[in-house]
């Protein structure tokens, strides 16, 4: 009976795949997502502001800046170190036709999406920070999440997971930031 079921969920899994990365292909996300997902294209803008925080952020930018790295370092060996090579998912780019691949497709693990899991750890944890800021990192978490379906490297599970994942290892630092934040006075905002 559970092999039934997840059986079931394989190939439901692989239907949303299929949804997601062929039916829905248009020009505009086929310029779109793969700037989205490359990691490449953030990563002057996140130094930058990194290095802005640090600099003019006061105590709040330089906390904002402790608890991302300390999140997104969390999430980040947890599911590259741990939950992959446990898991062992092979990307769908590896394993099905007829796919739309919009960028190289790698041997690595499928299952969780470290993109979705350290997006949205880090989409939470800044937020946190900067309350007024949730809208658009929800938005862009959300597209840099949906872009590794769309571009062919993940099902919409393992981003799903990632997703969870993510805001679970945010949770996990900011309830660990209150609690010392309770017990030593300079680790606060205030």
């Amino acid at each position: 009976m559970f092999y039934g079921l997840f059986e079931n969920l394989i190939q439901f899994d692989t239907s949303l795949f299929y949804f997601f990365n062929v039916k829905l292909q248009n020009g505009i996300f086929d310029f779109l997502m793969p700037i989205l997902t490359n990691l490449d294209y953030w990563r002057i803008p996140l130094g930058m502001m990194v290095v802005l925080l640090l600099i003019f952020g006061k105590k709040r930018g330089r906390i904002a800046v402790l608890l991302l790295v300390v999140g997104i370092a969390l999430s980040d060996q947890l599911c590259n170190n741990v939950l992959k090579p446990l898991i062992q998912r092979i990307r769908p780019c590896n394993v099905l036709e007829e796919i739309h691949l919009l960028v190289n497709c790698t041997r690595a693990y499928s299952f969780p999406s470290s993109h979705a899991m350290n997006i949205f750890t880090g989409c939470i944890l800044f937020s946190y920070s900067y309350p007024k800021s949730k809208v658009i990192l929800l938005i862009i978490a959300v597209l840099v999440s949906y872009s590794r379906i769309y571009v062919g490297v993940h099902y919409p599970f393992d981003v799903l997971a990632g997703v969870i994942l993510g805001i679970f290892c945010a949770f996990i630092i900011i309830t660990l930031f209150k609690f010392l934040s309770k017990n030593f006075r300079g680790l606060s905002y205030s």
